[in-house]
């Protein structure tokens, strides 16, 4: 069975993160619109689903690899952003965050401190806050 499908998926394009994003929004569509009993989100889902399933057993993988840039240039920014909000809550008991004044980078400090003054590695600018 393995090199069957091992055989199946020589030449073809094969799962990228635009598939997997696909494959996510059919699964949580086809579950809410079986909650609210909008019958014809079904198909919708099936649709997407069906699009990610073509997009991975295709040939033209130049073309479904300037969809999946396409798409992770818009992606990327906001896992990073979503990835920082959640290292944020994580580190929340140990760490205050700040942003420069300046360059509005991001800059963790260790709470606890008291008054200290803070200088921007990336800029320079130095302002006190309390830790």
């Amino acid at each position: 069975m393995r090199n069957f499908l091992q055989r199946l998926m020589i030449g073809r394009y094969g799962p990228d993160h635009l598939g997997t994003a696909m494959f996510v929004a059919a699964l949580i569509l086809s579950v809410v619109f079986s909650l609210i009993g909008f019958a014809f989100g079904s198909y919708i889902s099936l649709a997407l689903l069906g699009i990610a399933i073509f997009r991975m057993y295709s040939r033209n993988i130049p073309a479904r690899r300037r969809e999946n840039d396409r798409f992770l240039r818009y992606y990327a920014p906001v896992k990073a952003k979503i990835k920082k909000r959640v290292s944020a809550i994580r580190e929340r008991k140990t760490h205050r965050f700040f942003t420069c004044p300046g360059c509005h980078n991001t800059l963790r400090v260790p709470k606890g401190r008291g008054k200290i003054q803070i200088t921007c590695p990336r800029c320079g600018e130095r302002f006190v806050k309390k830790s």
